[in-house]
């Protein structure tokens, strides 16, 4: 259940029983200190949530653009109840930050509704170096959390 003050759900909730599903994660390994973390902190919630490390599938690709490829690959499998995309994104001098930043989240989106497969995307946007580092391990577990709670949702509709 909806924690009243955090909107969290509760242990306990069957929502988040990761027990038997079959996860997949994409990790970009442009800003690798930033997604190793991510990549961490998310099988490590994975693994908290009662997903088993053989059904945790991971690779990796050279940055946020290829992340979708591997996704869509992974989700013409079927065997996947959900998948993870993780990356980083730091914003430069140049307009490449919201070009990469706008395409690889459409299209992470894009796959997700193309093979109706729930996508926990925490491909992070920030400004710099040290609002990623702030986030890679919140985020990496949030990304854990969604996949399992989507993939429990969808179990059920």
């Amino acid at each position: 259940m909806f924690g009243a003050d955090k909107g969290t759900i509760a242990a306990g909730d069957g929502r988040m029983n990761g027990k038997k599903l079959k996860i997949g994660i994409v990790q970009a390994r442009f800003n690798a200190p930033i997604t190793d973390a991510l990549a961490a902190a998310c099988k490590a919630e994975l693994l908290a949530l009662g997903v088993a490390e053989k059904d945790i599938t991971h690779v990796t690709v050279p940055g946020a653009l290829e992340v979708a490829v591997a996704l869509q690959a992974l989700a013409e499998k079927t065997s996947y109840d959900a998948l993870v995309a993780l990356g980083c994104i730091i914003r430069g001098e140049t307009y490449h930050f919201e070009l990469v930043a706008n395409e690889s989240g459409a299209a992470i989106t894009r796959i997700g509704l193309d093979y109706q497969m729930p996508i926990a995307n925490a491909v992070l946007t920030t400004e710099n170096l040290e609002q990623a580092v702030a986030r890679q391990d919140e985020k990496g577990r949030d990304a854990a959390r969604v996949a399992v709670e989507m993939a429990k949702l969808l179990e059920s509709i």
